[in-house]
């Protein structure tokens, strides 16, 4: 098949790595408002640079890849139902729950199918561990816990468009927590501090920040989220039910040191970047939107998945902010 990729920064080329490793995709069209960018990937992995959306559209591609900025998703998005051709979106669908929601209106009733990308979802260890909830092997769940640390915080420009830390980093833990658990979230507490640099502070935005979450069956879950964790990127998750407790994460590239005596666990190197934890997640998404655009497999991951975990990041931004529990009919009803 033939894929478009619409932006060529650094998730966009990964991703046209990606697909030019992949048997099913015989050519990649590519653009991006920086010519460069397009000419660079399509030199190091193939492919025909195009100079707009509305050429790649309309130069016989099977599948469009969305890895532009986030005020272009929407728009790209509807132009690609609209030219009838599945679409792959990088998370958020948009950037305000407003228009997300404008969005998913727009397109219901559509037979074009759309996934976005939460590539914890194809993760062997959170696959794992929501087969085994599904199981019954955990039996009733009292707890989760879910981590996502970043070694160092992005730039301060980065920051100031990111839309906070609870959409940008924590909505990762808050899509993965529905899926493992398949359980809603109805009510949150968040707090937040600012331990490190000054520009996320100024940015009206936390570096560090946790959150507690009630889901529908009464299950708690803690997440923990910091922009600055020296040691390496850090995701992890456990889930402890009545029979049972299993981890996420628990292995030798876990970037945490234990001073237990005679304990040598974890030995590997920590991970150190989001693209070496997630590497072969990221190659399942994108060959599960390859059957996505042949017609086998329906979406892992629709706009309206996507919006929940949006609604959830919303609520801890409420209540970061005002310092109170936020239940999510109430950002819903905002």
């Amino acid at each position: 098949m033939r894929i478009g990729i619409l932006g060529l920064g650094r998730i966009g080329a990964f991703h046209a790595e990606t697909l030019s490793g992949l048997d099913v995709v015989e050519s990649l069209v590519l653009t991006d408002p920086f010519a460069d960018a397009a000419k660079t990937a399509a030199e190091r992995f193939g492919g025909e640079v195009v100079d707009s959306p509305e050429a790649l559209l309309a130069a016989g591609v099977d599948g469009i890849v969305i890895a532009a900025a986030t005020d272009a998703h929407p728009g790209l998005i509807l132009a690609g139902v609209e030219a009838g051709i599945p679409v792959f979106c990088e998370k958020p669908v948009a950037k305000t729950m407003s228009e997300g929601v404008q969005v998913l209106k727009a397109v219901q009733g559509s037979d074009v199918p759309i996934q976005i990308g939460y590539n914890r979802r194809f993760d062997a260890g959170f696959v794992a561990a929501r087969a085994a909830v599904q199981a019954g092997e955990l039996g009733k769940l009292h707890t989760v816990r879910s981590t996502t640390l970043d070694p160092a915080p992005p730039p301060a420009a980065y920051i100031a468009a990111s839309g906070g830390i609870f959409r940008d980093c924590s909505v990762h833990d808050f899509d993965i927590i529905r899926w493992v658990t398949g359980h809603e979230v109805t009510e949150v507490y968040a707090v937040g501090g600012n331990r490190g640099a000054d520009y996320i502070k100024a940015a009206g935005d936390a570096d560090t920040t946790g959150a507690i979450l009630t889901l529908d069956d009464g299950t708690i879950a803690v997440v923990s989220n910091s922009r600055h964790n020296a040691r390496g990127y850090d995701v992890r998750m456990e889930i402890h039910g009545f029979k049972d407790s299993i981890a996420v994460g628990l292995e030798d590239k876990l970037p945490l040191r234990s001073v237990e005596p005679g304990v040598t666990f974890p030995a590997g190197t920590p991970h150190d970047f989001f693209m070496d934890r997630f590497t072969a997640a990221y190659q399942a998404e994108l060959t599960a939107f390859t059957e996505v655009v042949a017609g086998t497999r329906p979406s892992p991951c629709t706009v309206a998945d996507a919006l929940e975990a949006g609604w959830i990041a919303d609520a801890c931004t409420l209540s970061l902010h005002e310092h109170r529990p936020v239940t999510i009919q109430e950002v819903r009803e905002a």
